[in-house]
């Protein structure tokens, strides 16, 4: 389906829509409504739509689904609003809806329908439009299958390329990322691409299997979108082939649906770097999920206060003896914790990135083992020598302090890499790492430490 060229909005621009949008709706001008809707962008009005409470937006889109942008306005908002409204809408209607969307946005719209709901959409469809989904649904949906777009150009290797540029103007308009040709042989094997510009380049006469390029950079279907986007990524791609076991092609990943993955893959580790989880719509959620969601991470860290003041109360006797002790609790921990985070974030981010592998591992982590090693000298001099500044009791207080902090920042710092690399290689995901599970980690063996060093160097 082709789709109207509309500029998109942001910003101070998006806000002056949303409050434009409210004021006509409080004012019931629903003439004036319907044709600001028709001059937006799909991205904006899902944008703005997000924005309003659910009695609003059943309203607006009532508006919505009388006009031609209903499809590709589905396709920009979030999985819990379609969810919402499709409560309300028949089958026959999300049919027609889906019928006009692309095959990807559609097979993703069946998916998070209640089935029952989904089921019936379906019976509604043509055949073809019914089939063609059907085949994209049985992937797993954060696969390259998944995401994949089973319209795109492909070329028989024996064309000239005067009868390939036919091909091209009488088929492009209903195919997505036409920059890219891909050529096969036989029964749609994949062989090898052009660009549209090197087809253009050539002689009218010369056959594709003599100007193609190959190999092709390509994935199967069963390929993780993460390991997609980074395909696309590392190659600078604009779109990427998707082939069966046999090397058929049989679809298309654009950067368009790269960019969302890459979104919601940076999304979901952020999330769970804070320990809120994974649920990349948590803000769009009621109340009592979001208590849900959060509520276990939560725990871990109670559950790491906890073991702390137990392993507080078990040096009650040293405490006693020395009071000062106390003073720099909170020090100790916060500087084991901070350090663990920023390691494990490094390390988790360079994991997505590509640029930290297993192989890596040992040069990895000896390097934020020196870096610990530098920030804990640092660190402990600076705080050791606030100790002896401020406590003339015990005379080794400064110096238990300094080499606590710096024991703490060198274990927190080897810890913090060690950990998500370890969980990559039993294939966890490594975000949890620098969660709760992390910072809990960090808070009890350091305080532990912190103790021993106290008992070890003052005789208490």
């Amino acid at each position: 389906m082709e789709k109207t060229a509309k500029r998109e909005m942001i910003g101070f621009e998006g806000k002056v829509l949303l409050d434009t949008l409210r004021r006509l709706h409080r004012k019931g001008a629903t003439d004036n409504l319907l044709k600001l809707i028709l001059k937006t962008h799909p991205a904006d009005l899902a944008w703005v739509f997000r924005s309003l409470p659910p009695a609003d937006r059943k309203k607006l889109f009532e508006i919505i689904a009388n006009t031609d942008l209903v499809a590709d306005f589905f396709s920009e908002l979030d999985d819990s609003i379609i969810v919402e409204l499709a409560e309300d809408l028949t089958p026959i209607f999300l049919a027609d809806v889906v019928s006009k969307m692309a095959p990807d946005d559609a097979a993703d719209l069946l998916d998070i329908i209640p089935d029952d709901l989904a089921g019936d959409v379906r019976t509604h469809m043509e055949r073809d439009d019914r089939h063609e989904l059907e085949e994209l649904l049985k992937y797993d949906p954060e696969t390259a299958g998944g995401i994949m777009s089973p319209d795109f150009m492909y070329l028989d290797e024996k064309l000239t390329v005067e009868e390939a540029i036919k091909k091209v103007q009488k088929r492009s308009e209903d195919k997505e990322m036409v920059f890219y040709l891909y050529i096969t042989h036989g029964d749609g094997h994949l062989t090898g691409v052009l660009s549209l510009r090197e087809l253009l380049l050539h002689p009218m006469h010369r056959q594709l299997k003599n100007i193609m390029n190959h190999p092709v950079i390509s994935v199967t279907t069963d390929t993780d979108q993460s390991e997609v986007a980074h395909i696309v990524s590392q190659y600078n791609l604009l779109a990427i082939p998707v082939v069966d076991a046999t090397f058929k092609l049989i679809g298309i990943i654009t950067v368009d649906d790269v960019i969302d993955v890459i979104r919601e893959e940076a999304t979901e580790d952020f999330l769970q770097m804070a320990g809120a989880g994974k649920d990349n719509e948590i803000l769009l959620k009621p109340l009592h999920q979001k208590i849900m969601l959060r509520a276990p991470w939560l725990f871990a860290s109670w559950i790491g206060g906890v073991a702390a003041m137990f392993i507080i109360n078990g040096f009650e006797h040293e405490l006693q003896k020395v009071l000062a002790l106390a003073a720099f609790i909170p020090i100790i921990a916060g500087m084991g914790g901070n350090i663990a985070t920023q390691s494990s974030t490094i390390v988790v981010r360079g994991m997505a990135t590509g640029r930290v592998n297993m192989p890596q591992f040992f040069h990895i982590v000896g390097r934020e083992t020196l870096v610990g090693i530098a920030l804990g000298i640092l660190f402990g001099f600076l705080l050791g020598l606030m100790a002896l500044l401020q406590y003339s009791t015990p005379s080794y207080l400064g110096l238990v302090v300094g080499i606590s902090v710096c024991a703490v920042m060198v274990m927190a710092a080897s810890l913090g890499t060690i950990i998500p690399m370890l969980l990559k290689r039993f294939h966890v995901d490594a975000a949890i790492a620098t969660g709760p599970f992390i910072t809990t980690s960090i808070d009890v063996l350091g305080i532990s430490l912190y103790f021993y060093v106290a008992k070890f160097l003052l005789n208490i």
